[in-house]
């Protein structure tokens, strides 16, 4: 019962680690990277209770697809210098306020949910009677897990946006196209 219980902390320590370097890591890379190995962690904590399949679908479909696609997307942009990485002090602010928002809808839900001190047992059930019962005794989470998956969509539009606007403050006339810049090389060697 001891070794279980020091994994246990060994790779929630670890996690908690990872997941704060995925924060605060100025490098794309190495956040992702950080977050593989958040994931990695996960699969451990996963596997401590006895639950190999998920464990497995985890590794294999986060890290070894999705995290691999975008560390190789990551890879592959060019990012000038890691000042453009880091948010702007005028946006922390608000990611603050709705952090500590959705720590404090974390807390209520640990501490509202009733029946936590019973051990869980094997059920099975049909897709339709997991969804009815998942929907009628925590429709509460599902809210919040919704509007974090909002929040998440309008950043990343507003990101794409704000580096199309970007894109387009640049001067047409000092663009070149790579046959006019080769050809204007030639010309100036002769």
């Amino acid at each position: 019962m001891l070794l279980p219980l020091i994994l246990f902390y060994v790779f929630a320590t670890v996690l908690v680690m990872a997941a704060v370097a995925v924060i605060v890591s100025r490098n794309p890379v190495y956040s992702a990277l950080s977050l593989v190995l958040c994931f990695v962690t996960s699969a451990a904590l996963w596997l401590l209770i006895e639950a190999e399949f998920l464990a497995i679908v985890l590794v294999l479909v986060y890290v070894g697809a999705v995290m691999v696609l975008f560390l190789f997307v990551v890879m592959m942009i060019k990012v000038e210098s890691p000042e453009e990485v880091m948010f702007p002090l005028s946006q922390w602010l608000p990611a603050a306020i709705f952090g500590l928002i959705y720590l404090a809808a974390a807390v209520v839900m640990i501490v509202e949910t009733p029946g936590m001190e019973v051990s869980l047992r094997m059920l099975t059930a049909t897709p339709a009677q997991f969804a009815l019962y998942v929907f009628e005794h925590h429709w509460f989470s599902i809210e919040v897990i919704s509007i974090l998956l909002l929040l998440a969509l309008i950043g990343a539009l507003c990101l794409g946006i704000g580096k199309g606007a970007r894109r387009e403050g640049v001067r047409a006339d000092s663009v070149s196209t790579p046959p006019e810049a080769a050809s204007a090389a030639v010309e100036e060697e002769i």
